[in-house]
C-alpha cells in the first residue's frame, strides 16, 4: 500500500473480489477482478520427419504487444503423472528475441512446447499445448505395432496397439486432428503394454507409445473408413497374376479410402511343379519315338530291292553303242525297284510298244543271312 493505493504484482495474478475498509469501520463497494494470462501458441513444421530435415518451431502470443522473449522446451513423457515434464532446449534459458527456433538432427518422434515472458520480474505466459513431430521409423528402445497392420481400418472392427522396448511401463497416446491429446486410459484400458481399440469414426488419429523411461516410439497414422449400416463390398480377383500387382482403393458415398499396395509373389515351387509334367512328357515322347524310328529303318533296309542294269549281248560287243542305251527312271514300289533296259535298236522304234526287258530282283539281307 502506498497511501490509499494498492499496486498488484501482475506477475502472479489471481482472480478475486476486492474492496476497501476505512479506519472508521466502513466498507467500500466490491470489485470482482478476473485476470487472464496471455496464451502462447506453438506450431511445428514439418509434422512428419524425413531424413536430414530440420524442425522449425514457431511461438506466438495472443497478446500482440511487444517486449516478449520466447522460451523453448522439449517434452519428456511421465506415465505416472499422465502428462509431461519440460526440458529447456539449448540456448533458450534466457529466452530468445526471435519467435522461431530450429531443431537439427531430430530423428525420432518428439514433442515440444513454448512460452513467452516479459517485464521485471518476468511475467510468463502459460505453456503452449504440446505439439509433435512424428517419425514412422522403428527403434529398439521404443516401438509401436498395430494388429492387423493395414493402411486403413473400418468402423466396428478392433485393433491392438502394442508397445515394445526397454521399459516396464507404457502408455499409448493419440493426437486427433483439431482435438485434444489423450491416452488409452481415457478411451480404453491398457492391459500390460497393449491397448485394444474398437474403431469408431473418432479413431482417426496419429498413435504412438511413450515409455516410463521418457522415450517416444514410432508413430502410426490410422485412417478410418466409415461403414454405413455395416454394408461391405468386396472385390474378388480370380487367377491372380503378377499383372494384378499395384495400388487399390475404394469409394463410397463420395468418400474415398486410402490406397493400399497389393504385392503378388510367384511361387517357385508352383512353377517347378507345373514344369515337371511337361518335361516328363517330352522325355517320354522321345524315348518312345526313337525305338519306332530304329524299327522302321531296320524294316526298310530288310525289305529293300535293287535293280542292277544288265546290258544286252549287242551292247557287250559294241561299247559305243552301249553309251546310247536308254534307261528308264527307277520306279519305287513297296517291295522292289525295277529298271527297264532297252537295246540300241529299240531306241529307234519308240512308236512301237514292244520292248525287250531284263529284270533282276536283288533282295538285301542282314549280315546273318536272314
Amino acid at each position: 500500500m502506498t497511501g490509499s493505493t494498492c499496486k498488484l504484482n501482475t506477475s502472479r495474478p489471481s482472480d478475486a473480489v476486492y474492496w476497501c475498509e476505512s479506519g472508521s469501520g466502513e466498507f467500500s463497494n466490491s470489485v470482482n477482478i478476473t485476470v487472464q494470462k496471455a496464451q502462447s501458441v506453438l506450431t511445428v513444421s514439418p509434422s512428419w520427419l524425413s531424413a536430414g530435415a530440420s524442425v522449425t518451431l514457431n511461438c506466438r502470443v495472443k497478446d500482440q504487444s511487444a517486449g516478449w522473449r520466447f522460451y523453448w522446451y522439449k517434452t519428456v513423457p511421465d506415465p505416472s503423472d499422465n502428462f509431461y515434464s519440460y526440458e529447456l532446449l539449448p540456448g533458450s534459458s534466457s529466452g530468445t528475441e526471435q519467435d522461431s527456433y530450429i531443431v537439427d538432427g531430430q530423428t525420432h518422434t518428439a514433442g515440444y512446447v513454448c512460452r513467452a515472458g516479459r517485464g521485471d520480474p518476468v511475467f510468463y505466459t502459460d505453456y503452449s499445448q504440446p505439439q509433435f513431430v512424428w517419425s514412422a521409423d522403428f527403434h529398439s528402445s521404443a516401438s509401436l505395432t498395430v494388429s492387423p497392420d493395414r493402411a486403413q481400418h473400418f468402423t466396428h472392427f478392433s485393433v491392438s496397439l502394442s508397445c515394445e522396448g526397454n521399459s516396464a511401463e507404457w502408455r499409448v497416446r493419440r493426437s486427433p486432428e483439431n482435438r485434444y491429446l489423450s491416452d488409452c486410459s481415457t478411451w480404453r484400458t491398457m492391459t500390460g503394454s497393449t491397448c485394444k481399440l474398437k474403431i469408431t469414426s473418432f479413431s482417426d488419429a496419429v498413435y504412438w507409445c511413450e515409455s516410463g523411461s521418457g522415450e517416444f516410439s514410432n508413430a502410426v497414422n490410422m485412417t478410418i473408413l466409415i461403414i454405413q449400416s455395416d454394408t461391405r463390398w468386396e472385390l474378388n480377383i480370380s487367377a491372380v497374376s503378377k499383372s494384378d500387382e499395384g495400388f487399390y482403393k475404394c469409394q463410397h458415398s463420395r468418400q474415398e479410402s486410402a490406397q493400399s499396395w497389393m504385392s503378388v509373389q510367384v511361387s517357385r515351387l508352383k512353377s517347378f511343379s507345373f514344369a515337371v509334367p511337361l518335361i516328363v512328357g517330352l522325355v517320354s515322347g522321345v524315348v518312345l519315338v526313337i525305338p519306332l524310328l530304329v524299327l522302321l529303318c531296320y524294316r526298310a533296309s530288310d525289305d529293300s530291292c535293287f535293280v542292277r542294269p544288265v546290258q544286252s549281248e549287242s551292247a557287250n560287243r559294241d561299247c559305243v553303242d552301249c553309251q546310247s542305251d536308254n534307261y528308264s527312271a527307277l520306279l519305287h514300289g513297296d517291295v522292289c525297284v525295277y529298271e527297264t533296259i532297252r537295246g540300241p535298236q529299240e531306241a529307234e522304234h519308240d512308236d512301237e510298244p514292244e520292248e525287250s526287258s531284263v529284270y533282276m530282283n536283288v533282295q538285301m539281307r542282314s549280315a546273318t543271312g536272314q
